[in-house]
């Protein structure tokens, strides 16, 4: 099994003069559930090197299992720290992608042209896609058979009452929620800051943090079948 995971390059929360990048528990739960499989991965971003981690997601309230362990585990913290350039990826090479989300993907990931083509060529060969909290805002610019690549699909991603409970609403590019509904995705939620992620055919989203190692296991099962 042969994973491909991207990461946010982006460290500016718009113009606030405020740090972001990706949520540490949406790389650690996933990459662990991946780990513990032997799965192969490999960690890219547009950039390369170290993505920023955003430091809201390090707070004392914010600590999970995963990242207690990847913070001890001296390779996982030296394999982020050399993350791949996005632009040396070819989709033939792996089984599947998997983005996790924070805030910064909303400002790189969502527009770069580089990830758009790749999240294309993994899906058009029939491979799975997979996508946490802010990520599916990388969706938003993917085309399936000329048409965006959530329209008619059962979706999830960071929600509107999320957004505005963090107070972000006016800063990010655009509202998760409502550019997947935009796109004709079929968007579903669940409770703010619940676990809870939804399979169609062969997209996987989740809706935020807390959904990040569901929407892993999720991919993995999927894989399998």
């Amino acid at each position: 099994m042969k994973i491909l995971m991207v990461l946010t390059s982006h460290d500016q929360l718009g113009n606030t003069g405020k740090p972001t990048g990706f949520w540490l528990e949406e790389f650690a739960a996933p990459y662990y559930v991946f780990k513990d499989l032997d799965a192969t991965i490999t960690l890219a971003s547009p950039k390369g090197g170290q993505p920023p981690i955003d430091p809201k997601s390090d707070e004392p309230g914010n600590q999970t299992d995963a990242m207690a362990r990847f913070k001890s585990d001296p390779a996982a913290r030296k394999e982020l720290a050399n993350t791949a350039r996005l632009s040396s990826i070819l989709a033939e090479d792996y089984d599947t992608v998997f983005y996790p989300g924070g805030h910064g993907p909303m400002w790189d990931l969502a527009d770069d042209p580089t990830s758009i083509a790749l999240i294309e060529a993994f899906y058009n060969s029939g491979k799975p896609v997979a996508a946490v909290c802010h990520a599916p805002a990388a969706l938003h610019k993917v085309s399936y058979q000329g048409q965006p690549i959530v329209k008619g699909k059962r979706v999830t991603g960071f929600a509107n009452s999320e957004e505005e409970a963090v107070q972000l609403t006016r800063v990010v590019p655009f509202l998760v929620e409502d550019e997947l509904k935009r796109l004709g995705g079929l968007y579903e939620k669940a409770d703010d800051w619940v676990d809870f992620s939804i399979v169609d055919g062969r997209l996987i989203t989740g809706q935020n943090p807390a959904s990040s190692a569901s929407a892993a296991k999720k991919l993995v099962t999927l894989l399998r079948t």
